[in-house]
């Protein structure tokens, strides 16, 4: 056979698969399984042809369902591959890719037919595939069944943790992470999250059990190292006889990698997703790794992979504890934050630091000592600045992210005495020099405009808000244009809410009868003053705190001070709008008495020693300002949907049934 597409499509009538699917047993010390396994292939390098190969493949599978139960070929061909990795490690050490070579084309053979396995039938079924006796019609194999299939499991984490990563393990260690993968897929076939199950026990409670730490800390070095896919002559292994039957058969292996991301992603984004397949081993385990962190507790047993994320350590850290947590170890924490700061594109990635950040207490006191947190904050400030490419949920996590970095008030202070230059992602305005705290204020304003005008969610509004009210009371030397879109975004609140109150009093004087408009604009009316309320806040926790550090917000509040008028006797406004009143009164009488037809530099040069005479009593005190991010806040079981969205969209869960679990759109705006 050729390495070809038209090839793959005859892969039905090649007589060894064949002979595999068919009705006739074949022992698995039969010399059939070398030869069946022995084959050399190039793979597909887009989604077209890797479609064409599974589509191939389902016939084949679908026989092989209705014969297996009478050969256990299946069961036989996981066998010849359990055989193979025994000396894997071995074979590895010397070199010897003979053993790899065929160890790897088993699984990839087992991965695709359980692919179908799992679209096709329950997992009770799916058990019975594992199994093969002879027996009565009626009588049941499960037992043994369930031994092979636990084995399998256990024999694809040992391999995963033990064997080293190297060009010539590449393939087989993405197969091994691939193949886990899709076990779990029968989440995309249900609505209801799964919250028991065979798979799930062996690998939360089972023999698996004792390598959760390992298997955790091996994805995540998996992640770190971003190894690129080998060249084929690096890794692909050439028979000297003729043959291989199933030559053009693509897999992972070859040129490119059999890529999976390619495969049926709903709403790909082009650059991302390539991204991804250049790095398939580091993408396909950061994706195992939010799979198995996300699985929900057991009815008596907590998720021990989500226990290992939360506990583990810094590998510098020396200290010792009382009691050691369950399935921790330790990491090189300096290579997973580098890690985090190149890969903030993928959602995944991001997903993995908000994770991170609010489970890891080790890992997100050391990102916050960080010196350098403008690597970490920029790609997040910039995921927030291409809203309109991002999908979503990604947008939501990079906000929950700032939110959880701006509960901390030393961060809050330094991202001002970071300085950057020359932003060229950010092109609304040049920005020759501007701190990145400032930097962050214009983002997350413009993620407030963008929402006001498009997506209209309140919960991103609240998140973005107290994201600038945690920072408030430190907002040090504000730049000039981030001062502006401050009281900007004041000026278009109090537009919108004076078009509302419009809209509101003419319904009003205009409703005859029972008017159901009525209520919606109320409740609008409401939703726009609590915001109103929290910028109110948010400028006067800066002019309380640090009014002396902020001239350029004086200057944009004396600029446009009209706009608060219509506030000061409003009595949801009263309260908040007499500091603001003080120090627009207190520098309007500065400025009077400097005379007119002052410069630009003459009036920051009045407010500069204003600042310094204002009595801080004549400011009324306010409760500082101060929100915490709550997980139970969020939609229940949010990151599970997300999770298995994101695995969706790479393409192992090609098969997806419209009655199982709601995904998420990964289509951006």
């Amino acid at each position: 056979m050729g390495a070809n597409t038209s090839q793959v499509t005859d892969l039905s009538e090649n007589t060894s698969l064949k002979a595999l699917v068919g009705t006739q047993s074949i022992s698995e010390n039969d010399p059939f399984w070398n030869q069946l396994i022995s084959f050399t292939f190039i793979s597909p390098t887009n989604s077209g042809d890797s479609k064409l190969l599974e589509e191939a493949v389902i016939p084949l599978a679908k026989t092989l369902i209705q014969n297996n139960p009478r050969t256990g070929n299946f069961g036989a061909l996981v066998r010849v591959f359990l055989g193979r990795t025994k000396e894997l490690k071995i074979s590895t050490e010397c070199q010897d890719q003979l053993f790899i070579w065929q160890a790897h084309n088993a699984l990839f053979m087992i991965r695709c037919l359980v692919k179908v396995f799992i679209r096709e039938m329950s997992e009770e079924e799916l058990l019975q595939q594992f199994s093969f006796q002879e027996r009565a019609p009626g009588s049941c194999g499960e037992a043994g069944s369930e031994d092979l299939l636990e084995e399998l499991l256990l024999n694809l984490v040992h391999l995963i943790v033990e064997v080293p990563l190297l060009d010539i393990t590449y393939s087989i260690l993405f197969e091994a992470v691939t193949t886990l993968l899709i076990f779990f897929s029968y989440q995309l076939f249900h609505k209801d999250i799964l919250r028991d199950g065979f798979i799930y026990q062996h690998i939360m409670k089972g023999q698996c059990l004792e390598l959760t730490s390992r298997l955790v800390k091996t994805l995540l070095y998996n992640f770190i190292r971003q190894e690129k896919c080998p060249p084929p002559s690096a890794h692909i292994f050439e028979p000297k006889a003729e043959g291989g039957l199933l030559y053009g058969l693509a897999s992972g292996v070859a040129s490119g990698l059999w890529s999976v991301f390619t495969l049926g992603g709903a709403g790909s984004r082009a650059g991302i997703d390539q991204d991804n397949n250049l790095l398939p081993l580091s993408n396909q385990s950061l994706l195992l790794l939010l799979v198995l962190a996300n699985l929900t507790d057991g009815p008596d047993w907590p998720n021990p992979f989500r226990q290992a994320i939360t506990c583990f350590r810094n590998t510098q850290d020396t200290s010792s504890l009382p009691v050691e947590p369950p399935h921790t170890f330790q990491i090189n924490f300096n290579s997973l934050y580098t890690a985090l700061c190149e890969q903030q594109r993928s959602d995944q990635a991001t997903l993995l630091l908000y994770t991170l950040l609010h489970q890891n207490t080790n890992m997100r006191t050391y990102i916050l000592s960080r010196t350098d947190m403008d690597n970490l904050v920029l790609p997040i400030l910039e995921i927030l600045y291409h809203v309109e490419d991002r999908n979503s949920h990604h947008v939501y996590m990079a906000l929950i992210i700032l939110l959880i970095l701006t509960e901390d008030d030393a961060f809050n202070r330094s991202i001002h005495e970071v300085v950057l230059k020359n932003i060229s992602w950010y092109t609304e305005r040049s920005l020759t020099e501007i701190s990145l705290g400032s930097l962050l204020i214009l983002v997350v304003i413009r993620t407030i405009q963008f929402n006001m005008t498009r997506t209209r969610d309140k919960y991103l509004h609240t998140n973005c808000l107290a994201a600038l009210a945690n920072m408030s009371a430190q907002f040090r030397s504000l730049h000039q244009y981030a001062a502006q879109r401050i009281i900007s975004l004041f000026a278009l609140l109090s537009k919108k809410h004076n078009k509302v109150l419009e809209q509101a009093t003419q319904s009003l004087r205009g409703r005859q009868g029972d008017n159901a408009a009525l209520p919606d604009y109320a409740q609008d009316l409401n939703v726009i003053e609590e915001v109103i309320r929290m910028m109110l806040e948010i400028i006067n926790s800066c002019l309380c705190n640090s009014l002396h550090h902020n001239p350029n917000l004086v200057y944009a509040l004396l600029y446009k001070r009209e706009l608060f008028e219509q506030f000061r006797s409003h009595p949801s406004f009263q309260d908040i709008m007499q500091n603001l009143d003080t120090v627009i009164g207190f520098f309007s009488q500065r400025l009077e008495q400097a005379g007119s037809d002052l410069s630009v530099e003459r009036v920051q040069e009045v407010i500069m020693k204003g600042a310094q005479a204002l009595p801080k009593d004549r400011l009324k005190k306010f409760p500082e300002l101060k929100f915490k991010y709550v997980e139970e806040d969020q939609p229940e079981d949010f990151f599970i949907p997300y999770v298995w969205s994101l695995v969706f969209n790479s393409g192992v869960g090609l098969h997806w049934n419209p009655h199982g679990i709601e995904l998420f759109s990964m289509d951006s705006g």
